[in-house]
């Protein structure tokens, strides 16, 4: 994986953009790829007409800054949101009914909200399910499955079973056209 740009590299595409140079001559003079240098000034020209280093330095610690950290999941803990969750789950609500449910019961306590995801997560994924360690039964789900079911990929023309999909009005048959046969009249 490449490097980030040094504050150096910013400045120096900075005064090359202020000058007029192209994007390739700027990465040329920096040993860099244009492509880099070419994501760099169009994530911050977005901000303004020009390219500014300071600007761009100040967003990119940011950015970087927000990466690193890791966020503990809010069902990890032992809370009450987490023990609820469980007794939820345990009377056999599905995921989606008990984020519902947290959140029509507590409207004005955010802590107490929860994803859908962030419960399956929880389940299947996290310390390999801890939440299912802690369920009384051993299903976790009303599905019974072990593991998450891989979503299906989206269907389109190509894997339909839709005959017609791909025929032209053109390549009918020339019966079609006399209309001889009743059922190649055309409806009104």
């Amino acid at each position: 994986m490449a490097s980030r740009l040094s504050d150096e590299e910013r400045d120096e595409i900075g005064l090359g953009r202020a000058a007029g140079e192209s994007l390739r001559s700027i990465a040329a003079r920096l040993g860099r790829h244009p492509s880099t240098i070419g994501r760099e000034v169009a994530r911050f020209e977005k901000w303004g007409p020009r390219y500014l280093p300071s600007l761009a330095v100040r967003i990119s610690q940011q950015r970087h800054a927000r990466r690193g950290r890791c966020r503990r999941p809010k069902l990890a803990a032992d809370t009450e949101l987490r023990r609820v969750v469980l007794d939820l789950l345990e009377r056999r609500y599905s995921p989606q009914q008990i984020a519902g449910w947290l959140r029509s019961q507590h409207p004005h306590e955010p802590e107490m909200w929860v994803s859908h995801e962030t419960i399956y997560q929880a389940i299947y994924v996290q310390s390999r399910g801890n939440l299912r360690a802690e369920l009384s039964r051993q299903v976790a789900l009303r599905s019974g499955r072990a593991r998450r079911r891989a979503q299906p990929a989206a269907g389109g023309p190509v894997r339909s079973g839709r005959p017609w999909l791909g025929l032209h009005i053109s390549e009918r048959p020339a019966e079609a056209a006399d209309r001889a046969v009743p059922g190649h009249w055309e409806s009104q």
